[in-house]
């Protein structure tokens, strides 16, 4: 059985991931979403082990000690992660297993766990951007400011990952990522010891 793939998106608040990665959940029967772990508390109708992990904040520091996530932050107050344990376990089962994370996690990810696919998600505009953001109509005037001044330092950090797709039109990415998936689980590193030789001296 082949490993599955570990894919991590990133990209700016408001560029469309959530939508991205609901459909491509209903296109690919072998995709698989990580729960991760957190420190605050659940909010009404969460459920421990189907929405996050939760847990106490000396437990989540005993796990960064014991380098038990593949990435982590603490966001504000509270810290939030991505077991190993939860994607390894996927992974070995041959599931591919999507991650949505920030620039700072993609990057851990990839500095512990080379084999991931990093792809870049980017607005077709900055101005595309804020319309997008206006029209959730969940965050203020001020707030969608100080997110679009953080693209900057996103995009800054676009070139270390390993695709990067505008996101003009979601059937569209959803079709490059899935063109993506398809191709890495070509790529000869991938491929499973004695592979070839079994191909060559099979009758």
């Amino acid at each position: 059985m082949q490993e599955g793939l570990l894919i991590v998106i990133s990209g700016p608040s408001g560029v469309g991931k959530n939508t991205i990665i609901s459909n491509l959940f209903s296109k690919l029967p072998n995709l698989s979403y990580s729960i991760s772990a957190t420190t605050r508390n659940p909010r009404p109708n969460e459920i421990h082990g189907k929405h996050y992990y939760f847990m106490a904040e000396a437990d989540f520091l005993e796990k960064i000690a014991a380098a038990e996530f593949l990435e982590w932050a603490k966001v504000y107050q509270y810290y939030y992660g991505t077991l190993k344990s939860e994607v390894m376990k996927k992974l070995c089962a041959g599931q591919d297993v999507i991650l949505d994370v920030d620039v700072q996690g993609a990057l851990q990810i990839k500095k512990s766990f080379p084999k991931a696919v990093l792809i870049f998600l980017a607005p077709p505009s900055l101005k595309a951007l804020r319309d997008r953001l206006v029209g959730r109509q969940t965050e203020s005037e001020q707030q969608i400011e100080e997110r679009l001044k953080y693209i900057t330092t996103e995009f800054q950090h676009a070139p270390e990952y390993d695709y990067f797709i505008i996101n003009n039109e979601i059937d569209l990415t959803c079709s490059q990522i899935e063109c993506i998936i398809q191709a890495e689980k070509c790529r000869t590193i991938r491929l499973e010891s004695g592979c070839m030789d079994k191909i060559l001296h099979e009758v």
